[in-house]
């Protein structure tokens, strides 16, 4: 396991191009980095255009790509932290205020061990108590009698003495604790946790190690499981188990280390915390509702879909409003590709009023009228405290509960 501490660190701020010199990487160490992560950080080779050295530019992610054992890319946020913390805790679901020592971090490196160490306490609690078990269904050829007797596959091989049971077994090797056994080793092995951390991470997985089968788990299974009074307590580690496998990278590989590289993408959360701030309760009038991610089907192939990022739902009238897209960039206006993408979205759902919003305001803000389709920009900045931002946000998307159904939109002049 590689101690952050002993690795040369480059510092990546988010789309700020940073020069280094020409014995940073080797051709075929630039070539993997780009082939995994050229979608995160642009790589431009040396060559007379930029004094042959290479120039990296993180492209909107947060977090840390593990070039080699001894190189670490950390992609900076421009957000501060402690914003991107909060960001992190509506789109999780996760108060890290009343985790220990989380929001008092003072860098990246130290929220992720922390929260590391918070992770492997609370599974180490669980094993002390006793891992969750369940009855889980096995069939298995045996040479005694257990449950029930399979007697049609019995007659079908009558050579076959041995005896096809069908039974339960009562065992910790269910779902929940492979969440947990997955994340600890993804953890493990991403090289980013300190001595502080270390000894309680490898404490729990050899604990999970004895009594639970390592498989692959997504992000997506710690969502929308049922729990009940015997693993109430998982669903907390899963949320957090949640935050790590789904900002955990592919895997990179580097003489006898895996590591696993860690990484947020900005565009999404940005997405996330609008969403699940205006899904706050009290922060739209009564009659209104957002939904997430809904999906726009076009065409005869289920493949063929687009998602929109928010819309919001007069719900006594059932009716959307508006669409919401969310753009985590800062152009001095809106790409037509843009407007064209929103356009496209009001229109399927059939609504008049589309909204483009952006982190920071734009030097050449939009606010047009498209066919019978209004077009505007609008800013949930983040350069501030998050909860008044998102109320000024709210101020100029200007949402009334007079009248079940209405949307007052400001004029041009108050936008």
């Amino acid at each position: 396991m590689v101690n952050l501490s002993l690795r040369t660190v480059i510092e990546l701020p988010e789309y700020e191009p940073v020069t280094l010199p020409r014995a940073t990487f080797s051709d075929e160490l630039a070539l993997r980095l780009y082939n995994e992560h050229g979608q995160r950080v642009r790589i431009e080779w040396p060559s007379p255009l930029n004094q042959y050295q290479w120039r990296l530019t993180s492209l909107g992610w947060v977090g840390f790509i593990p070039a080699s054992p001894e190189l670490l890319l950390a992609l900076r946020p421009k957000v501060s932290l402690r914003n991107l913390f909060g960001m992190l805790e509506y789109a999780y679901q996760t108060d890290f205020k009343v985790l220990p020592g989380l929001i008092d971090c003072a860098t990246l490196e130290e929220f992720y061990d922390r929260l590391a160490h918070l992770l492997a306490k609370r599974i180490l609690a669980r094993q002390r108590q006793g891992l969750y078990r369940a009855y889980v269904p096995r069939a298995e050829s045996l040479a005694f009698v257990r449950g029930r007797l399979d007697v049609p596959r019995m007659i079908r091989r009558p050579w076959d003495t041995a005896l096809d049971c069908q039974f339960e077994e009562h065992t910790a090797d269910v779902e929940d604790n492979q969440i947990l056994a997955w994340t600890l080793r993804c953890i493990a092995q991403s090289g980013l946790c300190t001595e502080r951390s270390l000894p309680a991470i490898r404490k729990a997985w050899r604990g999970m190690a004895g009594a639970v089968s390592l498989a692959p788990m997504s992000a997506a299974a710690c969502t929308r499981r049922a729990y009940n009074r015997l693993n109430h307590d998982y669903q907390t580690s899963h949320g957090l188990c949640r935050f790590f496998l789904e900002n955990s990278g592919p895997t990179h590989v580097a003489g006898e280390h895996t590591m696993f590289p860690f990484l947020v993408d900005m565009a999404q959360l940005y997405e996330k915390f609008v969403a699940a701030w205006l899904a706050q309760p009290g922060r739209l009038p009564e009659h209104v509702d957002v939904r997430a991610q809904e999906r726009i089907h076009y065409g005869p192939d289920a493949a063929a879909h687009f998602r929109i990022d928010l819309t919001l739902y007069d719900v006594a009238a059932g009716r959307p409003l508006c669409v919401l897209d969310t753009k985590y960039k800062t152009p001095v206006a809106p790409a037509p590709e843009d407007v064209s993408q929103v356009v496209t979205y009001a229109h399927a759902k059939g609504c008049t009023e589309a909204i483009l919003v952006y982190p920071q305001p734009l030097s050449q803000p939009l606010d047009v009228v498209i066919g019978q389709i209004r077009i505007r920009s609008l800013t949930f900045t983040l350069d501030r405290d998050l909860d008044e931002a998102g109320s000024d946000f709210l101020h100029t998307l200007n949402i009334t509960s007079g009248q079940p159904g209405s949307l007052s939109l400001p004029t041009k002049a108050e936008s």
